[in-house]
């Protein structure tokens, strides 16, 4: 038994993808059911700026294939506080704009914080406390990307396993990579490619990446990605989400595809 390995992209409209990822005569309103033809999940970024309408959100799952996925990035109203413990009223508002419309399209959910944001073990356990598991009778995946070093630490590695909220799987020229599987799933999001290889990674990193992916899904943890606590979490098999966004970003869909072949042969 294995999890679903997903992979995909960060937002669907994007210039530069039209003629290159997009054909050339495809209408723009169109882009959304292409995109979530050729990947199998897409990372909501427009939601850390702004909130959307309810219709939108049921817009987004009727156009999109019944085993697709969507995950969505939580606002930066709830994270980019000096407080976070006092985020309440802002996560309610975020949840209420319509996410439950996706239905059993709706993955994780990531909230990102600034490089500047150092780890306040206090303050950012009374923020996981926060995130509920339901939300109008669906059930919630919560991910954290923190972007300092100061959150390598145990401690804190403790507090997302106690609440069962993933640590994002980041690899970045200067974030930090923390690798320790908290929850029932993880959440890459992979941003060293680059628009001069046709994608985005050359082929051994993928193979790298798929395989690593892979032993995620069996419910392994690879041994040459970084973790912080040694203790090896439970094996059980682990839905992956895996997401391409690099600088530039020209080539992100093109990495998926490839990634997607390797890890559903």
């Amino acid at each position: 038994m294995a999890g679903k390995i997903r992979a995909g992209i960060g937002g669907w409209t994007f210039e530069p993808w039209r003629g290159v990822f997009y054909p050339g005569d495809l209408k723009q309103k169109d882009e959304l059911a292409y995109a979530s033809r050729h990947v199998t999940v897409i990372e909501i970024n427009g939601t850390y700026y702004s909130m959307q309408k309810p219709e939108s959100w049921a817009k987004w799952a009727a156009e999109t294939p019944d085993d697709f996925v969507f995950t969505v990035k939580g606002s930066r109203y709830c994270t980019n506080r000096k407080v976070l413990a006092e985020a309440g009223p802002g996560i309610e508002r975020f949840l209420s704009q319509g996410l439950s419309r996706l239905g059993p399209k709706l993955g994780p959910i990531l909230w990102q914080f600034m490089g500047t944001k150092k780890f306040d073990p206090d303050d950012f356990a009374g923020f996981l406390d926060l995130l509920p598991p339901e939300w109008e009778g669906a059930k919630l995946r919560h991910v954290v990307e923190p972007r300092h070093d100061s959150f390598m630490t145990p401690e804190f590695v403790a507090l997302c396993r106690e609440r069962k909220i993933g640590i994002c799987l980041a690899e970045h020229a200067s974030y930090p990579m923390i690798a320790d599987v908290t929850a029932d799933f993880v959440y890459a999001r992979l941003q060293l490619g680059s628009d001069d290889i046709p994608t985005a990674y050359p082929p051994e990193a993928l193979d790298l990446w798929a395989r690593r992916f892979t032993e995620y899904a069996q419910g392994a943890v690879p041994d040459d990605l970084p973790t912080i606590d040694k203790t090896a979490p439970e094996k059980t098999p682990r839905d992956v989400f895996a997401f391409f966004i690099h600088e530039g970003k020209v080539r992100a869909p093109a990495a998926a595809m490839e990634l997607l072949k390797r890890v559903n042969t």
